[in-house]
């Protein structure tokens, strides 16, 4: 699942591609996602400049020229692809976009799960989520005062997307072990040395995300590019113990059984 390195990336691609074009014609071609994006949406699109391309937490925003909006999640494996109009479009194309310019943007998506959403101008509430982790905004002192009012174990916490914005299941492990904290750890029972080390352990993993790790992972072992994370009964790095994993919420936990100690 693309988190918030992946989906930053992929705004990256996507203001390559496509900023200042003007949308020729779009079109939802999944049932699912005309649910979302119904034909009323395809007309309201069509003419409009896109103006400025932005994420938020793991959502990607086009403003266009009138002031709509268009939200878009990936979900579990939606992707951007790009191709000339008269090249054949991509396989799982699940939402197109074809620009005056001769580019088309499809939203590719094996599971349909990814969703595209029209917010007419002036209706756009801002994304409900916490400080982004690579800015000023995420503080010691605020990820503190938050994580206070926290029972739950650290590591499930970590996802709760109004916490922080943008961590999800890989990096909130990936922090854990960098921070030396098991990921049972009871939120609120953080010492203030440990969450500026879980601070830091966060911007870190984010900052050193494997350079694009989503969108080639036909082409590397994953399990050799993580500090931890799906290397279960692999040796840690850090101290040669094994890496074991728990379920934690319904999802895969990857954690040091030494160096990572649930005190």
């Amino acid at each position: 699942m693309p988190e918030l390195p992946e989906v930053e990336h992929a705004a990256q691609r996507l203001r390559a591609a496509v900023l200042g074009h003007t949308i020729a014609r779009a079109e939802a071609l999944h049932p699912s996602q005309r649910r979302h994006f119904p034909p009323m949406a395809w007309k309201a699109v069509a003419g409009q400049r896109i103006e400025r391309i932005e994420r938020r937490a793991k959502v990607q925003l086009l403003h266009l020229a009138n002031g709509a909006v268009l939200e878009v999640h990936f979900r579990m494996t939606g992707d951007w692809e790009f191709t000339a109009l008269h090249e054949s479009p991509p396989k799982y194309e699940r939402v197109r976009f074809e620009t005056m310019e001769g580019v088309r943007v499809s939203l590719a998506d094996s599971r349909a799960f990814g969703i595209i959403t029209l917010h007419a101008p002036g209706t756009f509430a801002p994304i409900e989520a916490g400080p982004e982790p690579l800015t000023d905004d995420f503080t010691v002192d605020g990820f503190r005062d938050a994580l206070a009012n926290r029972r739950g174990p650290i590591k499930p916490t970590l996802l709760d997307q109004k916490l922080v914005a943008g961590i999800g299941n890989i990096y909130a492990s990936e922090a854990c072990w960098e921070a030396k904290i098991h990921p049972a750890t009871p939120s609120n029972s953080l010492s203030k040395a440990r969450v500026v080390r879980l601070r830091d352990a966060v911007r870190l993993v984010l900052e050193t995300a494997p350079s694009g790790r989503y969108y080639a992972r036909d082409d590397v072992n994953e399990r050799d590019i993580w500090r931890v994370y799906g290397r279960d009964g692999d040796p840690c790095r850090r101290c040669g113990s094994r890496i074991v994993r728990t379920v934690q919420a319904g999802r895969s936990t990857y954690h040091c059984g030494r160096c990572q100690r649930l005190r």
